[in-house]
């Protein structure tokens, strides 16, 4: 088994087929994660990714799950959506099962140019959250989509909802605190 290293200032380790700024929603046999590529940032969007104040969302539309997410420093305003797509994963990547291996979400923010890991940041997920992953899951186990059907439904919700508008439809909502550790006084 190899051990893959997620290092700040270094490549990203994982393939990402869609280059360029958006958010790409996993979850595969190591986990769920969320990778947010962004080509123009500066100190303060790295801090608040990293420690800053997040709110996401999960909403599921025509079969479709869509992962939610407003980042205060980094968007002044607005959502931003990912939706899952598992016909998109390799077979040995796909999930076995629709419980999860722990209830860790694990984010990354990546340049997408050179790829390189700007800053991650793990949590834990609700009981809600990730229950509502896990339903969703094991419906999408069950009966599995082609690619081009998932991308003709993601097309046409698009064309229908605004990442706003799937959050007011939200089956779960997890808020994620400012986490700055103050540093002890000498």
């Amino acid at each position: 088994m190899s051990h893959v290293n997620f290092e700040v200032g270094q490549p990203f380790p994982l393939p990402i087929r869609a280059k360029g700024d958006g958010g790409l929603f996993q979850i595969d046999t190591n986990g769920v994660m969320f990778i947010l590529q962004l080509s123009r940032t500066d100190i303060i969007a790295v801090e608040a990714f990293r420690t800053g104040q997040m709110e996401l969302a999960l909403t599921e539309e025509e079969g479709l799950l869509f992962f939610l997410y407003r980042i205060d420093g980094i968007f002044k305003e607005g959502w931003g959506d990912a939706p899952l797509s598992l016909a998109t994963l390799k077979e040995a990547q796909r999930p076995k099962s629709a419980v999860l291996p722990d209830a860790a979400l694990h984010l990354y923010l990546v340049e997408p140019h050179l790829s390189l890991l700007l800053a991650q940041r793990t949590v834990t997920l609700s009981k809600a959250f990730r229950g509502a992953l896990e339903r969703h899951l094991a419906q999408r186990l069950a009966a599995p989509w082609p690619e081009e059907v998932e991308r003709q439904k993601i097309g046409e919700i698009y064309q229908r909802l605004t990442p706003a508008a799937l959050r007011e439809k939200a089956m779960a909502v997890q808020q994620l605190p400012l986490d700055i550790k103050a540093r002890p006084l000498h």
